[in-house]
This record gives structure tokens, C-alpha cells and sequence, in this order.
């Protein structure tokens, strides 16, 4: 029944996608019957009236969505196809007549709005067509004419594809361009406000990812600073009657000046650079106080006008910060009127405004910043928290150490102080199959010296592959420009480490390192408290002496694998295997060797199971083995393997070597039951018939034998 309520699911959903294409096929046949001359004007209407309202409903339907499926797009365009050659066919000349070409228009509009798949599909359509009608209806066996018609399709079509393929391109990389250049420009704003730190060397990449939360922060305290800087330059502009106020900005190197913000009446501000030297600018930074010229010369001495205009009086004040000059404020006005000791002190006034709404979003977006490292961090730990096992906290801490850093490669180790040896968990990126499992010895490598250190390494995250090991010499990983081997520290203990590459260089910098660091360190307390519950686990389900689960263990999953093969009518075997006359062997050698056998045993038992059954050691010398999928006679067999194999095997013990045997009984589900009780029962049962009966042997519960208190 499961197969063919599938098989109807799988049908139901296919039919409404097969819908459009069949009814385009079916337009095409119907439109090559009509060519051949058979007409019925009633037919005619309705399909026509059919193919029209298909037509609108998948236009309609493409233009609510802003990416249609191939599928869609295809009987989309079929029918347009099928309506340009409808009407073509109409026409005077037909398929070799003056309206003709509006099947090449419409191959172009389908390589221009769809994908090149639809496109090849449309002229394929297109093409079966054309030869369809030619050669039923018009019964055509030259191929002559049909050739360069299809031709032409297909160069029509692709060189559409191309050059509309091309020029959506070309104006992706023009807007990426002036995205680029919006955020550069910002980027450069901030860091000249010291919003953003600048960049230790011209190859570090940017501090702010764009789109991140960092770049909406940075864009924001920008636009703040701008709005107030705006707000008192038009005020100086107005109040003092001035033709412009603009404030220039200090470059990184000291030298250049550019302009940062103004209020003029004029246009086309030239944006600089100006050198930071020169004229009035220059010497109002040299001074370090306020510069002012009237008159001819004044016209001079401002550079930022692309056609100077008449300039009566000029003013410079630098704009100074805890003693170091960050710019200069210049204003001028037409009016040969001096600047005032008041108006320069306003201009003072002005410059230690714009100071102060920096140095008010500069406390801003650190406080903002803290917040949202403290949001990330937050988000980090509560994952880490929910992290129950080894995997899920390796798994929760790759997806965190995203959140604060980009990287290409992640690997996570973990040493085993017992044996000195460290072993590759897991890996994210290149080659994660080849280092999965791997397992080296301690040695000089840098993840070896973490270990042994407790410290973060390589220096600033540079890493030469030439001159340094990760792993091994034989292990290492794909080469990286940076790369942070972070220590998992809990206790004083090194459990591991968290390693970090990226194909950029200086990708781990002094902002990104001790955020990564407290990361590491709430990873490592996870992995802990994951190790912790998976002993306790199992303390909880495991017999400490075999290794195979205890009663209480064994007894849950068995009867959660009896209701699940009951639910879906599978047969189960469940078997007890006991140890034939193990009281003689614990009074005979002692019980340090009744457990090195009992220990014996369940490992026989482990390697023998398959991964589906579970094994449990029931109370002293007897185990369960609960197996699925397995009848009878499957049990039967694997019992007489257990029985064969525990007869070979020999023990050596101090008084020589010592060989037991075992008795095992089998039970089926649900021929014995469906539930635990009775199953376990019958299973008692048998076994108990095997040990009346000489021991060493195999007996199989039935209804029969029971009743007759005899081994089957």
C-alpha cells in the first residue's frame, strides 16, 4: 500500500506540472491539423478562446513573479510562438510570406526574458513546428526551405542571448562599481571621523563587510555626523552671510586635505585633494590658530570653486583635537567686509561643535558596536549551551566563529593526553574529507605547540606554509594566506583546538583575536559539559564491566523496537545467551577470571551484532541480543554463531586455559508476543530448555514445545 500511495502522490503532483506543456503540444497539433485545410469555425473559436486565455493567464502569472521557472517561462513563450505563427499562416504568403519575421521578433523576446534553457526549448518548439506544418499540411520534402529558416532562428535567438547576456553584465559590474565606490568613500569618511580603525597595511581587507551589522553601524554614525556638520555649516552660512563654509579634512598621511562637508551657494564644489600645505588652509594649520585675507588676494586662497567666482574676504580655523590639528573650516563671502574677532570666535564655536557631535557618535558607535559583539557573543554561548554532544558544539562552534570573523577553512581538534595524540574532528572547507578522522602524534606543530602553550599562534594570524606546520608535514591544510590556531582552554586544560583560515591576508586582526579567544573559551566549556553528560549517559545505559548496556537500557530500546515492529509488521528475534556452569568457573579460578570471561563474552557479542541490533548484559552471566528484521531461523543462526564462537575461544588465565560454552534460547516477535513481557518470557523459556537438555546448544521457542516442555 506505501508504494502505490506514493506512486498516486508522485502522479498528482506531476499532472498540474505536465498541464501547460501538454496544452502547448496539443495547440501545436491542433494549429498543423488546421493548416492542412480542416476547419471547423465553432472548433476554431473555442481553441482560439482556449489559447488566449492561457496566453493572459501566463502572462499574468510571470509578472507577479520576479523569476519564473523554466517550465513556466516555456509555455509562456510556446504560446506566443504558436499565436505569431497562427498568425503567419493566415497572412498573405504564409510561411514564405512578408510576415514572416515575427517569428524571428519572437525568438528574440524569449532569449531576452527568459533563461538560455526556455530559449533553446523555444526554438526547438519553434522548429518542430515550422517542419510539422511544413511537411504534414503542406507536404513539403525539400528541406531547402526549412534549413535556412531554422537557421536563422537559432543565429537570431543566441545572438540576442549573447548581447542581452552581456549587457545585463556589463551594468551588474557598473552598479557593483559605484556600490563599491559609495562604500569606499564612506569607509573612508569613517575611518577620518575614527568610527573604523584604519587598515595596518594597503593589503588587509576592509574592517566592515558590506551588508553586515558593522557597515549598517558605520553608515549610520557617517550620516549623523553629516546631518549635524550640514546643520552648522548652513547656519554659518546664513548668519554670517557667507558665500560658502566648508570643512576640509585631514587625509591618514597629513598631507592632503579634502573636502568633508559644506553649505554653499555655488555648484560643483571640487571635492580635493588640496595639499595641506598651501595658501590660507595651510597656514591656518601650520599656526594652528584662525587666518583671515580681504580683497584681491583673497580670491586665491579658495581652491575648492571649479570657476572661482569674486571673493572679497576668506577666513581659515583649524579644527583641533586633544591638541592635534584633524582640518580646517574655511568660509568666504563676496563682501570685502574683515572677519570679526567675534565671527572667528563663532567660527571657533563652530569647529568645536563638529568636534563634539563626532566625538558623540565616535562614544556612540562604540557603545553600539559593544552591543552588538555582546549580541553575537550572547547568540554564541546560548548555542554553545544548547549543544548536548560533541558534534552539535563543534557544529555550533564553526556557525558562531562566523559571526565575528570571515574565514574559508575551520578545523577543530582534540588531543587525547592519554595516548599524546591529536585527532582532526571535524573540517569545513577545502579537503574536509581527506583530514576528517585523522590522527597525528605530538610534535612541534603549531597546533602541538598550542596545545602545550595554551596561547593563540601564529603571530597576528600570519601564516607562511613554507616555514610552518599546522598538523603534520604529511597532514596539512589547503594553503591560506591567514590562519589563528585558537586553544580550547577549560580548567587549565587544553582539550583541543579551534583552527581558523582565510585566503586574505591579515584576516585576523587585533579587533577579530580576542573576541575569537573568549569564543574558544566558552567552546571548550561546551565540549566539557558535552563530554561530562555523554559519561554520564553512559553510566546511566552502559554496564561498566562489558560495555554493552545495562537492564534497565537494554529493556527500553527493546520495547521501543517491538512497538515500531509491530506498527510496521516486521519480524523481530530477541535471544538470551547465559553461561553454562559459570558458578564452577568463579569457585574454580576466582571471580577476576569470571569477569575477564563475562567481559570475553560481550565483546564476542559486540562484534558479532549488527549495527541495527542491540545487545545488553540482562544480570550476571547472561546477555539479550534483540535483533531486527530477523525471523526465526535468522535468529536460530545467529545464536548457533555466538554458541560456535564462544566454544573456540580460549581464555588464559594464570592456572592455564580455561574454555566455557553457552546456552541460548530465541524467541520470535510477535509469534511469542508484541510486547516485552511475553517475548522475554518465551525466550526464558527456551533457554531453560536448552540447559535441560545438556547445555551448549540452541533451542528456538514455539507455541508447540512450550506446551510440552521440550526444546524445539
Amino acid at each position: 500500500m506505501d508504494p502505490l500511495v506514493r506512486a498516486t502522490l508522485s502522479v498528482q503532483r506531476a499532472l498540474p506540472a505536465a498541464a501547460g506543456p501538454a496544452l502547448s503540444l496539443m495547440l501545436g497539433a491542433y494549429l498543423v491539423c488546421r493548416a492542412c485545410g480542416s476547419t471547423v469555425p465553432v472548433l476554431d473559436a473555442m481553441v482560439g478562446a482556449l489559447a488566449v486565455g492561457s496566453l493572459g493567464f501566463q502572462l499574468v502569472r510571470r509578472l507577479r513573479r520576479a523569476y519564473g521557472s523554466v517550465r513556466d517561462d516555456f509555455v509562456l513563450f510556446s504560446h506566443v510562438v504558436l499565436l505569431s505563427y497562427a498568425v503567419v499562416l493566415e497572412a498573405p504568403g504564409g510561411l514564405e510570406g512578408p510576415y514572416y519575421p515575427a517569428v524571428y521578433a519572437v525568438m528574440m523576446l524569449a532569449a531576452g526574458f527568459s533563461s538560455p534553457a526556455v530559449a533553446v526549448a523555444t526554438v526547438a518548439f519553434s522548429v518542430l513546428l515550422e517542419a510539422a506544418v511544413a511537411f504534414v499540411a503542406f507536404r513539403q520534402a525539400d528541406h531547402s526551405r526549412l534549413l535556412p529558416h531554422a537557421v536563422l532562428i537559432g543565429v537570431f535567438t543566441f545572438l540576442n542571448l549573447a548581447l542581452f547576456r552581456a549587457e545585463i553584465a556589463r551594468i551588474r559590474q557598473l552598479s557593483r562599481t559605484r556600490i563599491e565606490q559609495e562604500l569606499q568613500r564612506m569607509r573612508e569618511a569613517a575611518r577620518s571621523y575614527r568610527l573604523l580603525g584604519a587598515p595596518s597595511s594597503a593589503l588587509e581587507p576592509r574592517s566592515v563587510r558590506p551588508g553586515s551589522d558593522e557597515d549598517r553601524l558605520v553608515q549610520s554614525g557617517v550620516d549623523e555626523i553629516h546631518t549635524a556638520l550640514r546643520l552648522a555649516l548652513e547656519l554659518l552660512r546664513q548668519s554670517l552671510h557667507l558665500r560658502s563654509a566648508v570643512l576640509m579634512w585631514l587625509g591618514r598621511s597629513g598631507e592632503r586635505l579634502h573636502v568633508q562637508e559644506a553649505a554653499t551657494t555655488e555648484e560643483g564644489l571640487l571635492p580635493g585633494p588640496f595639499g595641506a600645505r598651501d595658501g590660507l588652509a595651510g597656514a591656518a594649520i601650520a599656526q594652528g590658530e584662525a587666518v583671515s585675507l580681504v580683497g584681491p588676494r583673497a580670491m586665491k586662497h579658495v581652491p575648492y570653486y571649479s570657476v572661482p567666482p569674486l571673493v572679497g574676504a576668506v577666513c581659515a580655523v583649524p579644527v583641533v583635537e586633544h591638541g592635534n590639528v584633524r582640518g580646517v573650516l574655511v568660509v568666504d563671502r563676496e563682501a570685502r567686509d574683515p572677519f570679526t574677532s567675534h565671527e572667528e570666535e563663532l567660527l571657533r564655536a563652530a569647529t568645536r561643535f563638529a568636534l563634539r557631535a563626532i566625538e558623540n557618535e565616535r562614544v556612540f558607535s562604540q557603545l553600539e558596536r559593544a552591543k552588538l559583539e555582546q549580541g553575537k557573543l550572547y547568540r554564541a554561548v546560548e548555542a554553545l549551551s544548547s549543544s548536548t554532544t560533541e558534534t552539535q558544539v563543534i557544529e555550533a562552534c564553526v556557525s558562531s566563529a562566523r559571526e565575528f570573523a570571515t574565514f574559508d577553512y575551520a578545523v577543530v581538534t582534540l588531543f587525547d593526553r592519554s595516548a599524546g595524540e591529536h585527532e582532526i574532528c571535524a573540517v569545513s572547507g577545502e579537503d574536509a574529507g581527506a583530514l576528517v578522522g585523522q590522527r597525528f602524534r605530538h610534535n612541534s606543530g603549531l597546533v602541538s605547540m598550542v596545545v602545550a602553550n595554551r596561547h593563540a599562534l601564529p603571530y597576528r594570524g600570519d601564516y607562511d606554509p613554507a616555514r610552518q606546520v599546522v598538523f603534520t608535514r604529511r597532514l596539512a591544510p589547503p594553503p591560506m594566506e591567514s590562519l589563528l590556531v585558537l586553544p580550547l582552554v577549560v580548567h587549565d586544560r587544553v582539550l583541543g583546538t579551534l583552527i581558523l583560515g582565510s585566503h586574505r591576508r591579515h584576516a585576523f586582526s587585533d579587533a577579530v583575536r580576542p573576541t575569537l579567544e573568549v569564543l574558544a573559551s566558552h567552546v571548550a566549556v561546551s565540549l566539557s559539559n558535552a563530554r561530562m553528560l555523554k559519561r554520564l549517559e553512559d553510566l546511566a545505559t552502559t554496564d561498566g564491566l562489558t560495555g554493552v548496556l545495562n537492564k534497565r537500557a537494554l529493556i527500553e530500546q527493546a520495547e521501543r523496537k517491538l512497538k515500531s515492529a509491530q506498527r510496521y509488521g516486521r519480524p523481530m528475534a530477541v535471544l538470551v545467551c547465559d553461561i553454562d556452569l559459570f558458578k564452577r568457573v568463579n569457585d574454580t579460578y576466582g571471580h577476576d577470571v569470571g569477569d575477564l570471561v563475562i567481559k570475553g563474552v560481550g565483546e564476542l557479542l559486540r562484534r558479532i551484532k549488527r549495527d541495527t541490533d542491540i545487545v545488553g548484559r540482562f544480570g550476571g552471566e547472561e546477555f539479550v541480543i534483540v535483533c531486527e528484521e530477523t525471523d526465526s531461523a535468522g535468529g536460530a543462526l545467529l545464536a548457533e554463531r555466538v554458541r560456535s564462537e564462544l566454544e573456540a575461544t580460549t581464555f588464559a588465565t594464570e592456572m592455564g586455559p580455561l574454555k566455557v560454552t553457552c546456552s541460548v534460547g530465541v524467541a520470535p516477535a510477535p509469534g511469542a508476543g508484541n510486547t516485552w513481557e511475553p517475548v522475554f518470557k518465551a525466550t526464558d523459556e527456551a533457554l531453560y530448555a536448552s540447559k535441560r537438555n545438556g547445555r551448549n546448544r540452541v533451542t528456538v521457542w514455539s507455541s508447540k514445545s512450550t506446551q510440552h516442555g521440550a526444546a524445539a
